[in-house]
């Protein structure tokens, strides 16, 4: 008697739960359906190789949502928020770009989070030689690829060189001035530059082709490599590609997310205090 009361009670209880299940999965489906339209995410050219990944995922999650990347330097990207090129999602590689637009009303403060840490690296072609060691000793070097002073890592790298007090001899050098770090990487790979400054994830991407001298020194970058996310205004998005806005910066927060990120040589932000 006892046996078939606990069947019946689990049976129940089985029941109830699969209800749950399908009326969860019911809501979430409407959910799904909910969210459509264009979402224009304007993302660091170092972003781009994670960020193709995460679109394939979010789609499978959102499959009437489309996102549109616009990849460049932050600077460049900024400037063009600025000029009032529709944008939803700005993912910048330093957080001067999207201060910038925080203080000019483009960017909502409150959606703002940094996201992400990367490293600034020193490379040379895959076999090439150089006498150059690392960053200490760079104008060893006949020429070198840096990122123009708009872009962050040209900012980074210049950041670098005045606190080891070389600034004027590198300016002496020959120097192949990106408009973004993926030009940069480019001219090294290709061999058309004995050496460059790029991030570490950039580096990673390109393994077979370049290889890393060194980081930055201990001390030599006083300001953090953060990548900070958030919502810009756009004043033509429909109500549902807010919405669809809003998930997809949701979404590059979470786990499954960040995963895809750390694959890629990212470092999730663990929080402090920008000096």
């Amino acid at each position: 008697m006892i046996k078939r009361v606990f069947a019946a009670c689990m049976s129940g209880l089985l029941s109830a739960a699969l209800l749950c299940g399908n009326v969860y999965a019911a809501e979430k489906d409407e959910l799904k359906s909910d969210l459509e339209g264009e979402v224009y995410t304007f993302i660091a050219a170092s972003l781009s190789n994670a960020m193709e990944e995460i679109q394939k995922k979010f789609h499978e999650l959102y499959p009437e949502v489309e996102i549109l990347y616009n990849a460049d330097s932050s600077g460049t990207l900024q400037t063009q928020i600025e000029e009032g090129a529709r944008c939803d999602i700005f993912f910048s590689a330093a957080s001067k770009q999207m201060d910038a637009l925080i203080e000019g009303g483009q960017a909502k403060a409150d959606s703002v989070v940094n996201l992400l840490e990367n490293k600034v690296v020193l490379i040379k072609p895959v076999g090439g030689e150089t006498k150059v060691t690392g960053f200490e000793n760079i104008m060893d070097a006949a020429n070198m690829a840096l990122a123009g002073d708009s872009v962050p890592v040209g900012q980074y790298a210049r950041e670098i060189f005045e606190n080891l007090g070389i600034s004027e001899e590198v300016k002496k050098m020959e120097i192949n001035e990106g408009k973004n770090v993926t030009e940069v990487l480019a001219a090294v790979s290709e061999g058309s530059n004995e050496v460059g400054v790029v991030y570490a994830t950039d580096a990673a991407s390109v393994s077979d082709s370049v290889d890393v001298i060194a980081e930055a020194p201990d001390g030599s970058l006083k300001t953090p490599v953060l990548y900070p996310v958030g919502l810009i205004t756009d004043q033509e998005a429909k109500e549902s590609e807010r919405q669809a806005a809003e998930a997809f910066l949701e979404y590059l927060q979470s786990d499954e997310a960040l995963r895809v990120f750390q694959e890629y040589g990212f470092a999730p932000y663990k929080g402090g205090t920008e000096e």
